[in-house]
């Protein structure tokens, strides 16, 4: 009698783990009976996107019910591709459960497009469809594609690049030479006319320009020969700076105006060698791109104590943490102090990314 219990234990046990080691992917699924229709958008509609509208509706698409046979939930989702990409990356433009409509905001849109490789600015034609999906039992059913163009905007910070005769000697590349990884000064938001960035000019002299976009000279800012320090569209000059160095460009394209300021970093505080009196001088390399310095710190807790970066040995241009005791390693100007544990610690410090600049900070 015990044996056959055992028995019909372990043939109960070897049921149950067969049952449950089945691979979900590999049980038969369900085809649905109608998919959804795409009603809205109409094909070949058009939209051309503005950051000021981002929060506005783009779109709102319609759809008519999907029918899988059963009285079940019918989760939708909204979503778009390359037109021909055959939806093999498929952004999601939003989803809901049982109703047959999504309205998707211009924010949504844009993120979608440049996210599936849009270009700022430029049309694109794009595949959008309904995907409708129940339980595992049954198998996702499809809508109808409608092909749309869509012109997205930049989703950073607006631009002026700087182009000139600095370039190479700077290692930014061929010096007069239109391309996307010219360095740039940015506006720190959309409206705003104030652009600041750094740029390294390493020779005696240096010419350059402030260009809209990177492709072309098209509505490019230069000196205005009559004004110092004033910028001008239409018979500009090139604007000149004197002697070689790491220079901090403002330019204002509402005032039209520019100054350039060239600067030396370092690291200042009662936890750095100097303490608050004297920076401890950083040295800037061109090929990362970043100044540095090795360091021995003592013990002091922000915000009150620590440390931060200042230009120049002087107060009027310096960087601190954006959050007290944050560990993020992002920057703003006249930020809080830094805290730090006592030890030797190499210090990095990235200007090379305008209004987003950034430090590290590691024990040796």
């Amino acid at each position: 009698m015990k044996n056959i219990s055992k028995s019909l234990i372990a043939l109960f046990a070897v049921l149950a783990f067969s049952c449950n080691s089945d691979d979900v992917q590999d049980r038969p699924t369900i085809k649905g009976i109608d998919a959804p229709v795409l009603m809205a958008p109409e094909e070949g509609n058009t939209y051309t996107l503005v950051v000021a509208n981002a929060e506005n509706q783009a779109e709102r698409f319609v759809w008519s019910k999907a029918n899988f046979g059963e009285n079940i939930a019918i989760n939708y989702e909204v979503q778009l591709d390359v037109v021909g990409n055959t939806f093999a990356a498929p952004q999601s433009l939003g989803a809901v459960i049982g109703a047959t409509q999504l309205s998707v905001s211009v924010e949504t849109l844009n993120n979608a497009v440049i996210a599936a490789g849009g270009q700022p600015f430029t049309d694109g034609v794009y595949e959008v469809r309904v995907k409708a999906s129940a339980n595992d039992t049954f198998e996702p059913m499809y809508s109808n594609l409608a092909t749309i163009t869509v012109s997205p905007y930049s989703t950073r910070n607006p631009q002026l690049f700087v182009i000139g005769d600095f370039l190479e000697n700077g290692g930014y590349g061929a010096n007069w030479t239109n391309a996307s990884t010219l360095p740039s000064i940015d506006s720190p938001g959309y409206g705003q006319a104030n652009y600041e960035g750094y740029i390294y000019m390493n020779q005696p002299i240096s010419e350059f320009k402030l260009l809209p976009q990177s492709s072309s000279f098209e509505g490019d800012y230069g000196a205005n020969p009559g004004i110092e320090g004033g910028l001008l569209q239409e018979g500009e000059d090139n604007i000149k700076v004197i002697g070689a160095g790491y220079y901090r460009i403002q330019a204002n394209t509402t005032t039209l105006t520019y100054n350039l300021t060239a600067t030396e970093w370092g690291v200042i505080g009662n936890a750095t060698p100097g303490g608050w009196d004297n920076s401890t001088p950083m040295t800037y390399d061109p090929a990362t791109k970043k100044w540095s310095v090795i360091v021995v710190m003592t013990s002091q807790s922000a915000p009150d104590n620590g440390w931060k970066f200042r230009a120049n040995n002087e107060w009027t241009i310096n960087l601190g943490d954006t959050t007290v005791n944050s560990t993020d390693g992002t920057l703003r100007e006249g930020g809080d102090n830094i805290g730090v544990s006592a030890g030797t610690y190499k210090i990095e410090l990235d200007l090379s990314n305008p209004r987003a600049y950034t430090y590290t900070i590691t024990l040796q």
